[in-house]
């Protein structure tokens, strides 16, 4: 018998919260981003609520922006890899999903980090993939300009080919650890790669061993054509933005219909929307919560956080209190600029009420409820071919997160919508995801097999 379908959880975690003004909030951390003891203490709340893995994004460069220099908090904070090792040190059960950049990262040290992580967490990572949508990290990558958006991803399909083939270079059988016969490993099932193609030339092998998910979980987060084409070959999570739940389905259906070209199954991908959740005991109370973050914004701030996510644009010379302008596509994150200027033009939204309504979600879905409330919304994206799970994104921490685990979780898990115990030890158990097999030894497998018939 088929196991009953569930819902997945990632959790956000984004320092003192994802709230714009979070970290001013009295019950915030402020030093959330660099805090470790924080950070260790709300992934194990994450775990103890049954989620399935922690996610960190993550830039190449500071995001301070000159109109509100000094006022936001997503200036510094831990490289995820490094951050993951310590807390998969401190936890057992739950996933870690680790940004990291096909653009600006070399691919032998991404396999050898992750697969690193794979190890030492005992089958727990997940990596991210991004070709970086803010232009701001080319300068420190000792560039002119950010490379086209296009050519990004061009890139990134032959880069995670070129690191999975790396994290086959070891068979999982290869390390014999003989010491009567002196073979440490089987030299015959250690493997070069060998890669050259358009943008990369890469020998191999590497020098981890294979990791013990095989491959860490590929997740990516695109919603341009090139990224939805990416995710679809590439991807196994994909983490996206919708304001409702017709443009969920479409997206939802529009990515699995692509699967087949690369023969591959829907149920290999999960897709998991972004969900900003305002958690009250009482409609007033969730209404109140919200209202008090909001109070926090100073304008510059909000100003500054939506001309990063509408592509890069200074919008601090048009009038706050007048219309969003027309604007030229960015060569950032296409996808991102996309949906703010869709949500401004189908408000009728000024640049002030704009900034106001992404406050939080930064577009993402935003839910301000009771916690029946919030369960109902979930569940009818869930059981409408609108999403396989949610990535929550608390808007204080760790209040809000305490709130998810200790109102929400329960009351999906009375529906018999979520797991009330980890189903395995590895990320890609507990995603209902299949362990790939080692492509050489495959190779050797098939081989044999036509040799015998």
């Amino acid at each position: 018998m088929s196991q009953k379908r569930q819902i997945r959880l990632g959790a956000f975690i984004s320092g003192p919260g994802h709230h714009v003004a979070a970290w001013r909030h009295p019950q915030s951390k402020a030093d959330g981003r660099f805090n470790f003891e924080h950070l260790k203490g709300v992934t194990q709340l994450a775990e103890r609520g049954l989620f399935d893995a922690v996610f960190l994004a993550d830039g190449l460069a500071s995001r301070n922006r000159p109109s509100a220099d000094g006022r936001t908090s997503g200036g510094a904070g831990f490289e995820p890899v490094t951050l993951f090792s310590a807390l998969s040190a401190v936890t057992q059960h739950i996933g870690f999903i680790a940004t990291a950049s096909t653009t600006y990262e070399d691919p032998y040290i991404l396999a050898r980090k992750f697969a690193s992580l794979d190890v030492l967490s005992g089958g727990r990572a997940g990596w991210n993939v991004v070709t970086t949508g803010g232009a701001e990290a080319a300068g420190n990558f000792g560039l002119e300009a950010h490379p086209d958006h296009a050519l990004r991803y061009e890139r990134a399909r032959e880069f995670v080919e070129v690191v999975r083939g790396l994290w086959d270079s070891w068979e999982d059988d290869a390390f014999l650890l003989d010491k009567e016969s002196g073979y440490f490993y089987d030299p015959s099932k250690v493997h070069l790669l060998n890669h050259q193609g358009k943008h990369l030339r890469v020998r191999g092998p590497l020098n981890v061993p294979r990791p013990v998910q095989g491959h860490p979980v590929i997740v990516q987060a695109g919603a341009s054509n090139d990224g939805r084409e990416l995710a679809a070959q590439t991807a196994e999570v994909i983490f996206t933005a919708w304001q409702n739940l017709e443009e969920a389905q479409a997206f939802y259906r529009d990515l699995k219909g692509r699967l087949a070209r690369y023969g591959r199954h829907p149920d290999e991908l999960k897709v998991m929307p972004g969900v900003f959740p305002v958690i009250g005991r009482t409609e007033w109370e969730a209404k109140a919560k919200f209202q008090e973050l909001q109070d926090l914004i100073l304008p510059e701030v909000g100003l500054a956080q939506l001309s990063g996510l509408i592509g890069g644009f200074d919008l601090s010379g048009y009038p706050i209190d007048g219309p969003v302008p027309e604007l030229p596509e960015t060569n950032n994150n296409k996808s991102r600029q996309a949906l703010m200027l869709k949500i401004a033009r189908d408000r009728k939204l000024t640049i002030r009420e704009l900034y106001l309504s992404i406050a939080g979600a930064r577009g993402h879905w935003q839910l301000v409820g009771t916690p029946e409330q919030i369960a109902d919304q979930l569940q009818s994206w869930f059981e409408n071919e609108a999403a396989d799970g949610f990535n929550i994104m608390p808007p204080v921490m760790p209040g809000s997160l305490h709130d998810f685990v200790e109102l929400v979780v329960p009351e999906l898990q009375r529906r018999g919508l979520f797991r009330t115990s980890y189903e395995g030890r590895t990320l890609r158990e507990n995603l209902g995801l299949a362990r790939p097999e080692n492509r050489f030894a495959a190779d050797r497998r098939r081989s044999e097999s036509s040799a015998a018939e």
